[in-house]
């Protein structure tokens, strides 16, 4: 039995991603501010932690290291954004955005990696996206945040292997709760026009990208991008929304 440790996991793709491990077996831990969407859902054991904070999260990971005596699996997830120009973008807004989705990943990477490398093993993943790689309008903290993921990726695998290996996933548009609070129905068929899968993806579908990318199928993977867009990178042009996760 693996233990797996997500952030951000109590909606969205967090939770699909729970909800997969555990299906599998595996000992699933949730890091979030907020408890479950949905508490029936089998997605492991919620613990209130805020990524922002360095110290809570190093405190649970190693409250769970200790508990189960390993760390096999660590997903970096957790991310927020707030959908404005960059003219009027406000400060405390853009550094919570870059204190959450850039050194939350960060902070929970380094904490996991000092147990991994010390055990000899471990997988560190994140959820990057492809408005990292885009000139997406309306998201430009979080554009940046995203293309710092990236760079993360690189470098920990770079640091770390063969030890440890350290992937992220890069999802275009997916159907998720903080998509749907941004978007309105229009905005959502302009940008499914914009996709040539003709549609947002599942958070399902990304969960099963990051339980392939854990597998030991994937162990030849780090330092890597996986792209899942339904192919809307693939062209010229991009969604005149921009793609939040």
């Amino acid at each position: 039995m693996r233990t797996v440790v997500i952030s951000g996991a109590s909606s969205g793709i967090g939770q699909a991603t729970a909800e997969r491990f555990t299906r599998a077996g595996d000992r699933v831990v949730n890091l979030d501010v907020k408890p479950p969407e949905d508490p029936t859902a089998a997605a492991g054991t919620w613990r209130h932690v805020d990524v922002a904070d360095w110290a809570q999260v190093r405190s649970a990971v190693e409250d769970v290291h200790q508990e189960t005596g390993r760390l096999d699996v660590v997903i970096a997830n957790a991310g927020i954004s707030v959908r404005h120009g960059v003219l009027e973008l406000r400060e405390a807004d853009a550094r919570r955005i870059v204190d959450v989705n850039l050194l939350g990943v960060l902070g929970l990477w380094q904490c996991a990696a000092r147990v991994m490398t010390a055990q000899g093993h471990g997988t560190l993943l994140a959820t990057a996206s492809v408005n990292g790689s885009r000139g997406y309008p309306r998201y430009a903290d979080y554009n940046a945040t995203k293309a710092g993921i990236r760079a993360l990726a690189q470098t920990f695998a770079m640091e770390l292997s063969p030890r440890v290996r350290a992937v992220c996933v890069s999802p275009g548009a997916v159907l998720t709760p903080m998509q749907q609070a941004e978007y309105t129905d229009e905005m959502f068929a302009a940008t499914n026009a914009q996709i040539p899968a003709g549609r947002h993806a599942a958070p399902a579908e990304i969960a099963a990208a990051f339980f392939y990318l854990a597998s030991e199928e994937a162990r030849f993977i780090t330092g890597q991008e996986l792209v899942i867009d339904g192919g809307e990178t693939a062209g010229a042009t991009t969604s005149a929304f921009g793609t939040a996760l």
